[in-house]
């Protein structure tokens, strides 16, 4: 194994909470309680929507191309230090033009800060912009306008969010990047079950999904993942977190892996579920078994699925 490799990562889930705190004092933003309480969910928050709660009071923060950048920027550090030799990170660029930034601005300035983390760690970098099913398909259009604009510097798109909201109404942001030839991932079978999956395939044009874990639930859609080595990016602790898993010991990673599917792990958010790959693998040994063959074909999968070449 030469190095991590991270594919599901949300930038304003994975903003240091000090600098949260920091950035806070230098806006004038106050907040009722620590910071930690509000950016840093429990084990159990109930749903996958409490679980985005605690992003909220990041984005406050982050409406200026300084605090973007600077976010970005520190992301890859703390991937160098937990051993990551690949990362791509997502975020909506549409949630950071509350005070006067565009998209194009927001995308700026993440990707300043990953070329800088990147000069100075090592660390390989790729950014994604994220649709968001609560929001009309007219900006979800925009978005993917914009990822298409900085394609070479954006790797993909997504589409988070709400899973009880289709994504089907946003085909036509998909379409677009198709015809670009971006790539694409789609959040699907964490809230919502395999029908999720099936649309974010046949509709949508997924070649990974963003976790996946109740692909399970559907032999017929397990037997389409596998036949097209779908590329699952799967986030155990904020799995539970979210209850699309009741309990770590049931997790799907290890049957699939184990038959072959191209299962990948990742943080998801690493502020909101204060972990880290090195969490993530500890859980899963402690838990399963793993050891060094299990995480290292997660990595060789997440290196054959990664947008970023």
């Amino acid at each position: 194994m030469t190095g991590r490799v991270e594919l599901h990562c949300h930038l304003d889930g994975s903003v240091r909470p000090a600098t949260v705190a920091e950035l806070a004092r230098e806006q004038g933003v106050v907040f009722d309680r620590p910071v930690g309480q509000m950016v840093t969910a429990p084990r159990d928050c109930g749903d996958l929507m409490a679980y985005i709660s605690y992003i909220d009071p990041v984005l406050e923060v982050l409406q200026s191309p300084e605090a973007l950048q600077r976010g970005a920027r520190e992301l890859v550090e703390d991937w160098h230090a937990d051993g990551v030799a690949l990362g791509e990170v997502r975020f909506a660029p549409q949630l950071h033009t509350r005070k006067g930034m565009d998209m194009d601005g927001a995308v700026a300035a993440a990707a300043r800060g990953l070329e800088e983390g990147a000069a100075a760690t090592g660390v390989e970098t790729g950014l994604l912009l994220c649709c968001l099913r609560h929001q009309s398909p007219g900006v979800s259009e925009e978005v993917a306008d914009a990822a298409v604009r900085h394609m070479g510097t954006v790797s993909g798109l997504d589409l988070a969010g709400d899973e009880s909201r289709p994504g089907t109404p946003h085909r036509a942001a998909f379409e677009a990047a198709h015809a670009a030839s971006l790539p694409v991932t789609v959040h699907a079978g964490e809230a919502a079950g395999p029908e999720s999956v099936w649309e974010a395939l046949e509709v949508l044009g997924a070649r990974r999904i963003g976790h996946g874990v109740r692909s399970v639930e559907e032999h017929a859609l397990l037997d389409r993942l596998k036949a097209d080595a779908v590329t699952l990016e799967m986030c155990p602790v904020s799995n539970v977190q979210t209850g699309a898993v009741a309990h770590r010991s049931v997790h799907p990673a290890d049957r699939l892996l184990s038959e072959g599917f191209a299962v990948t792990v990742s943080t998801d958010a690493r502020t909101t579920s204060a972990t880290s790959l090195d969490r993530e693998f500890r859980e899963l040994r402690e838990e399963f078994g793993w050891d060094r063959p299990e995480e290292t074909r997660c990595h060789e999968n997440a290196r054959a699925g990664a947008f970023t070449v």
